[in-house]
């Protein structure tokens, strides 16, 4: 069960003690909170997010990719892309960042326990369910078969590629990796990831699906899912919007009637179909 967040405005100041290189302008940075008691007492649920907060620089919301029965450090993978993220590109070890949080409903992993789960991701869009997958593998016993599916655009974008090799390692699990375009090393799929989905082997009854990544390939893969007959209340979406204040009341994030902030970042499909791809909402 995740920290119940008692002071959304207050920021905790965080220690970077890793900074583990994934791509040229992406990183994963390990933190662990200064305050030992805060340290103790943070919990998390795997999809939630926090508020990163750059001291004179501000704030971005960011996805927790690390275990959470470790809450004693907290990792995040930070793309520099804009003005936030490419100066905490500019920290080492040692410099502190500020944390709020933890925000948001996580994946519903306690609800689909004993049922089949298959992950689609693009992207970094990898990240926001890279802790759920730890989760499923801690307790291999109590979910069936495993399929991971990700695509990236090259294989430059690949990352995380230990991780999925370590999970390709577990019973009853396969990895399917897929790029839209290849260069000569690239060994795996190529194309879109959605043209994976015939590869697997699904039993819709049994089945939960995971998908994080651009929001057209959820708006066109889901679909595709349900065709093969898994009921859209069995397929899972976390989704991106500008998140400013965390507890839905900037309005920044709203799609529909929720606030991703805190309806989301994870929402059941059926909830949000009619929105995805649509701006504005």
């Amino acid at each position: 069960m995740a920290q119940t967040v008692s002071n959304p405005y207050l920021i905790q100041p965080a220690t970077i003690v890793e900074k583990i290189r994934e791509a040229d302008d992406i990183d994963t940075y390990r933190l662990q909170f200064v305050d030992e008691q805060v340290r103790r007492s943070y919990r998390f649920s795997a999809g939630q997010f926090n508020m990163v907060y750059l001291f004179g620089v501000g704030e971005v919301a960011i996805s927790i990719v690390s275990d959470p029965d470790r809450p004693d450090s907290l990792d995040h993978t930070i793309r520099a892309v804009g003005r936030v993220t490419k100066a905490i590109a500019g920290l080492k070890i040692g410099d502190v960042l500020g944390i709020r949080g933890p925000f948001g409903q996580g994946w519903p992993l306690a609800d689909i326990r004993g049922k089949d789960i298959v992950v689609v991701t693009g992207g970094l869009g990898c990240a926001p369910v890279v802790g759920a997958i730890e989760y499923i593998f801690r307790r291999r016993r109590d979910f069936g078969a495993v399929r991971i599916l990700h695509g990236v655009k090259t294989p430059h974008d690949l990352l995380y590629r230990e991780r999925f090799e370590t999970w390709r390692q577990h019973p009853d699990t396969k990895v399917y990796l897929t790029s839209d375009r290849a260069d000569k090393n690239w060994q795996y799929h190529v194309g879109v990831v959605t043209g994976l989905f015939h590869e697997v082997r699904i039993d819709p009854a049994r089945t939960a699906v995971l998908m994080c990544g651009p929001e057209i390939m959820m708006r066109l893969g889901a679909p595709i899912l349900i065709d093969r007959g898994i009921p859209a209340t069995s397929i899972y979406v976390s989704l991106e919007r500008h998140m400013e204040c965390g507890i839905g009341l900037c309005g920044h994030c709203q799609m529909g009637p929720y606030f991703l902030c805190k309806d989301g970042p994870v929402m059941r499909y059926d909830l949000v179909a009619q929105w995805l791809g649509s701006e504005g909402v």
